[in-house]
């Protein structure tokens, strides 16, 4: 029976942790010993994680302390395969494997558009981050890109290439997030016909670019009655909730921190917004769209134009602009999105997902 592993550092609430999660999930259901490998068993989703699928300790604080650790875990267990997600989580990978002397082959999978996210660090960091990446991606029997911006990216950026890297999108739809969009919320501003509720969820980090979606905000409630829910927790609390209340914004927006069901959340939602400067594939999005709720995003890179079609299953804004989000915002308020937006997350399927992973796995391709 085959066996394949997949690592990555916890199971706290982000989006490549909860794709590994859906994987290991999906792969056990198809009658494949898994491993879900992390540095410590915690984080918000380990108890989502299904009972067929073993979950591992490297007993280990970080990633770098994860090398040795991982390395004997590979040689003991022997798995098919490994997956890992993030680029510094795959270079760990990397080295554990050189080290264990095994059979096993590595996956790396990039969920981070590389051009975008160097960005943020400064140029002796962002070549020593290139140059890792760029050696222990060729040592990798395989590069899966979340999205086809992201495959791009690491071609420019790596010089490795392009036909070398797989473009499998994220594992979203599911009958469980389905499930759990049905469940029921208690608060005031849900099922508000007056106040049409907008709804955004990520981490409060720039990257997400809250501060621009609630500048915009701020325009649309000069023409329209409506509240902004954010859900979602990190660093920039302070300073979101200090705009919030500069603009005068409090008895109309909120944000609620990190909630275990966003799903909920979204299903009753009359349009969900993403507002981000980057991003490497858009979870969100797709996740509400299952809910059959209306898209505005901003044209990032790298997900949202692919997962919309360039604006085919929702309006698409340049990132940073409040005044064209407002506007959007306000347009898909007034006129909501014809299209049945279920059928496209429906293309983003778990099952779809693990279908492709598996072939992967079974290639004899080496890149």
């Amino acid at each position: 029976m085959q066996k394949i592993a997949l690592y990555i550092p916890s199971m706290n609430g982000g989006g490549a942790e909860r794709v590994m999660l859906a994987l290991a999930n999906g792969l056990a259901e198809k009658d494949i010993l898994v491993d879900l490998v992390l540095n410590k068993v915690d984080g918000a989703y380990i108890k989502d994680a299904s009972a067929k699928v073993n979950i591992v300790s490297l007993d280990s604080s970080r990633a770098m302390r994860s090398i040795l650790p991982l390395a004997k875990y590979l040689r003991k267990e022997k798995p098919d395969a490994i997956l890992s997600a993030m680029n510094y989580v795959n270079i760990v990978t990397v080295m554990a494997h050189l080290a264990s002397g095994s059979n096993t082959k590595v996956i790396v999978s990039e969920h981070n558009n590389l051009t975008e996210s160097k960005k943020e660090l400064s140029f002796i960091k962002g070549r020593i981050l290139t140059s890792l990446m760029s050696w222990a991606y060729r040592k990798a029997n395989g590069i899966v890109a979340v999205s086809n911006g992201v495959a791009d990216a690491l071609t420019n950026e790596l010089k490795i290439d392009r036909n070398k890297i797989t473009t499998i999108y994220n594992p979203i739809f599911s009958e469980d997030l389905i499930k759990r969009s049905q469940e029921s919320i208690l608060h005031p501003w849900i099922n508000n016909a007056a106040f049409p509720l907008v709804l955004s969820v990520g981490r409060l980090t720039s990257q997400k670019d809250f501060r621009t979606l609630i500048h915009a905000f701020k325009q649309v409630l000069e023409k329209k009655n409506c509240n902004l829910i954010i859900l979602g927790e990190g660093e920039l609390r302070p300073e979101l909730e200090k705009l919030i209340k500069s603009l005068g914004l409090d008895d109309n927006v909120q944000l609620l921190g990190f909630v275990d069901n966003p799903y909920a959340w979204m299903s009753h939602a009359d349009l969900f917004v993403l507002s981000s400067i980057r991003e490497g594939f858009g979870n969100v999005i797709v996740e509400a769209m299952a809910c059959g709720t209306p898209i505005v995003s901003t044209d990032c890179p790298s997900g949202p134009h692919e997962i919309l079609e360039g604006g085919k299953w929702g309006d698409l804004v340049p990132s940073g602009n409040s005044d064209l989000l407002a506007q959007s915002i306000i347009d898909s308020l007034d006129n909501p999105v014809k299209v049945d937006v279920r059928t496209r997350a429906e293309f983003f399927s778990v099952d779809n997902a693990v279908n492709k992973y598996l072939d992967i796995f079974s290639s004899d391709s080496i890149s």
